[in-house]
């Protein structure tokens, strides 16, 4: 079951399953999402003061079925159609199906007419089980402007005739990667929050993770849904160690590695190896065997950096991007020098991507650190620090700056 706990994880578990039935008895995503939705509130609402029905996923399908009736009542255009649907039996608990329904919902949820950003929030809401309030106070956004996105992105589905069921054969290849870079963000998001007071919400990681787990159980042969699974679990591993009692970020150098959950870690390790053994190489793999080298190190020092150049190397040459060009770089001076890393920064820059980005003054700050220049550090961190959005972030990021500055780094 889910990793939340109580109604709220059977509720989120339960919600792409009862969508999926009415879907498939009544047609019609968007009306159907809206009714699932009002049978969830209705059964948060009711269910811990009247206590668990005794089949759960059949109330909420009667209770979502009712509703769905009754909108479609309210539409004077489909008047015609009252008498007949009102005399339809609910769906039943357990609809046959030869797909798994939340694979199916999360390729519609990841159309291609859709904008990233409402694949996402369609994705939360839909597949997640989160309302609207939650996914806004999660991305830290206005609950109406959520309310538009998921809106207008039903509609969007709507008119470009997504249909509740598989896309074809020559389609899922593409279809697939957009959903597993759907939770691949749903993941980042919540690990290292891109704005806010807190670093971490770990109701969005707890959220990629259930899902990602879903999607591989139904694809164990995929080797890229594998290594999204693996790269998530290792990166959690170390999510206590993360952050202070006050919130403050630890970097990876200065983690407490005995609160790394090692449970965590030998399933990623063993899911990213089978992957790489069997299946063709790709991005997520490598990024998932990159933190899988930095876990396996006992201490800070003992990591393997060769390893994990040639595993940026890797990852260049396949799916080059603005964060595996610095990520390498950090690497480039673990192995060789820092001087040899500012040099490739300086030529990295010419990226736009990379233009103004807190991490390329971090990533300056820390080379410069390296090599004693401290003074041009402790001013590269003050850039970095400006340049954030995330208050956890910037409260490091000004430390190491005043630190440099009287000496006591």
């Amino acid at each position: 079951m889910s990793t939340a706990t109580g109604f709220e994880g059977l509720l989120r578990e339960l919600a792409p399953q009862v969508l999926s039935a009415l879907v498939r008895r009544f047609g019609g995503f968007d009306t159907c999402e809206d009714a699932v939705q009002e049978a969830l509130l209705a059964a948060a609402v009711q269910w811990p003061a009247e206590g668990l029905p005794d089949n759960p996923k059949g109330w909420l399908i009667t209770t979502a079925s009712r509703r769905r009736i009754e909108l479609w009542r309210g539409d004077t255009a489909r008047r015609r159609r009252e008498e007949t649907v009102a005399a339809m039996a609910p769906p039943p608990a357990e609809p046959p199906t030869g797909v798994d329904d939340t694979l199916t919902l999360l390729m519609l949820c990841c159309h291609p007419s859709l904008t990233t950003p409402s694949q996402v929030a369609l994705t939360l809401r839909a597949v997640g089980g989160l309302t609207t309030a939650e996914i806004a106070r999660a991305f830290l956004v206005p609950e109406a402007a959520v309310a538009q996105r998921i809106s207008r992105a039903k509609q969007r589905v709507k008119s470009s005739g997504g249909r509740f069921r598989m896309p074809p054969e020559d389609e899922r290849p593409e279809r697939m990667a957009a959903v597993l870079h759907v939770l691949y963000l749903i993941f980042n998001e919540g690990y290292t929050a891109s704005s806010g007071d807190a670093l971490l919400r770990t109701d969005l990681t707890a959220e990629a993770i259930r899902l990602t787990r879903q999607v591989h159980g139904h694809l164990p042969p995929d080797g890229e849904t594998a290594g999204l699974l693996a790269l998530m679990l290792l990166t959690e591993a170390r999510r206590r160690a993360r952050t202070r009692p006050d919130g403050a970020l630890v970097p990876l150098a200065e983690q407490d590695r005995t609160l790394w959950d090692a449970a965590l870690i030998a399933e990623g390790i063993a899911l990213v190896s089978d992957a790489l053994a069997t299946a063709p190489i790709g991005p997520y793999q490598l990024q998932a065997a990159i933190a899988a080298v930095h876990d396996e190190a006992p201490r800070a020092g003992d990591t393997d950096w060769p390893q994990i150049l040639a595993l940026y190397d890797h990852l260049r040459a396949l799916a080059p991007g603005p964060m595996v060009t610095l990520n390498r770089i950090v690497a480039v001076a673990e192995v060789h020098s820092p001087r040899a890393a500012l040099d490739q920064l300086t030529g990295a820059q010419a990226d736009p991507a990379l233009a103004g980005h807190h991490r390329v003054h971090a990533v300056r700050a820390h080379l410069l650190d390296r090599t004693g220049e401290r003074e041009a550090a402790a001013a590269e961190y003050r850039l970095a620090a400006r340049s954030t959005l995330s208050e956890p972030e910037r409260r490091y990021l000004e430390s190491r700056a005043e630190r440099l500055a009287s000496g006591t780094a």
